[in-house]
């Protein structure tokens, strides 16, 4: 019996997807050592006797069994924290990445032959079309305008063309900030739902948003229920944590609960959660502190000789653009601060760059940074 060369794993890589051979692992920048400006992260800790209770909490926790109950009793809290109507229902994820997977899952048709369309505007969140690619559907993006505001009759026509089963609306956009027109949003939400698809909108922003859809989905229960809305509480301040939901009519969500995994949040991720709904005013606080820095970094931005433009934010980070992104970038690096570069994401994004807005002190040193890179 002849055995292949175990030091070989070419012939393994062959099981492969050949489609998956040719991408790109979701690449985090190295951040040691650096002011790390570049993921939209909520700079403040929790405070120092919040932190000790949490650790007791987490430390009394049976790590030797499943999650269980406990899960119920967080849906329930964020149903409240989110106000969340009557007549839906919340499913949980391990972050909102986890949750776009499960519902490109669940719309996916393999075997059949058929390539559902997953459609969004573009630029936007990167994990919409990865996902459609790594479950079997194809991902249509349409153009946003070139000062970011949604192209409604692109995606109208887009909707008529390739009737999407999904159609993700990020609520605010990410890398943009943009938070669009309410009616234009309804009026594409109307589209996709005359076709039978379902509307995914992002809200993993809303901290820092002026308006969220879960208003007009209260309003307007019957014109919404295609909608499911997605939040994550890694904005709210718990990026570590890892912890998404998703809120629609109960029937939908229901579907796509069958494809979650069983034990997909731990009970750790879980107990954090309930603690951080139970001192939501901390938080609450930290929001809008970052609201109100985004309205003066905004204003230093305007200001600096150099930066040729600043778009308007509902979202903690701030879209500029720069002579040249690459040696901006490079510069701010050189000085241990980290950005975004997203100018190689769309031809829209030519030398941009995405900067997080963090606590004053972060800000000043991001912008002296810039400043000298420019």
């Amino acid at each position: 019996m002849t055995h292949a060369d175990p030091s070989s794993p070419l012939q393994a890589l062959a099981r492969i997807r050949p489609d998956v051979r040719a991408m790109h692992a979701y690449a985090v920048q190295p951040a040691t050592g650096m002011l790390k400006m570049d993921a939209m992260e909520n700079p403040f800790r929790l405070p120092a006797h919040l932190q000790a209770a949490l650790g007791q909490r987490l430390g009394a926790l049976a790590l030797n069994r499943y999650p269980g109950e406990r899960m119920a009793d967080l849906q329930a809290a964020l149903a409240r924290h989110a106000g969340m109507p009557e007549g839906h229902r919340i499913v949980l994820g391990n972050g909102s990445d986890e949750l776009i997977g499960l519902v490109s899952l669940a719309c996916a048709r393999p075997g059949t032959g058929e390539r559902p369309v997953v459609l969004a505007p573009v630029p936007g969140f990167v994990m919409y079309a990865m996902s459609a690619q790594l479950q079997g559907l194809d991902f249509v993006g349409v153009p946003l305008t070139p000062d970011f505001a949604l192209d409604e009759p692109a995606m109208l026509a887009a909707i008529a063309r390739h009737r999407p089963a999904i159609t993700f609306i990020a609520y605010p956009n990410n890398p943009t900030a943009t938070l669009w027109d309410e009616g234009a949003v309804q009026r594409i939400i109307d589209a996709a739902g005359a076709q039978g698809g379902i509307v995914v909108m992002d809200e993993a922003y809303q901290p820092f948003a002026s308006r969220t859809w879960i208003d007009r989905m209260r309003a307007e229960p019957a014109r919404n229920a295609h909608v499911l809305l997605m939040r994550t509480l890694s904005k709210f301040g718990l990026a570590g944590v890892r912890l998404g939901y998703l809120i629609g009519a109960a029937a939908l969500v229901a579907e796509i609960d069958k494809v979650r995994p069983p034990y997909n949040v731990s009970v750790l991720n879980c107990e954090a959660a309930l603690f951080a709904l139970e001192h939501a005013e901390v938080f609450a606080a930290q929001a809008a502190e970052l609201r109100a820095q985004r309205t003066e970094l905004l204003a230093a931005l305007r200001a600096m000789p150099g930066v040729e433009k600043v778009w308007d934010s509902q979202a903690n980070m701030v879209l500029v653009r720069v002579a040249d992104s690459a040696k901006a970038y490079e510069g701010m690096k050189t000085r241990k601060v980290l950005v975004k570069n997203v100018s190689t994401m769309h031809p829209l994004l030519a030398n941009c760059l995405r900067l997080t807005v963090g606590a004053a002190e972060d800000n000043n040193q991001m912008l002296a940074a810039l400043q000298a890179s420019l």
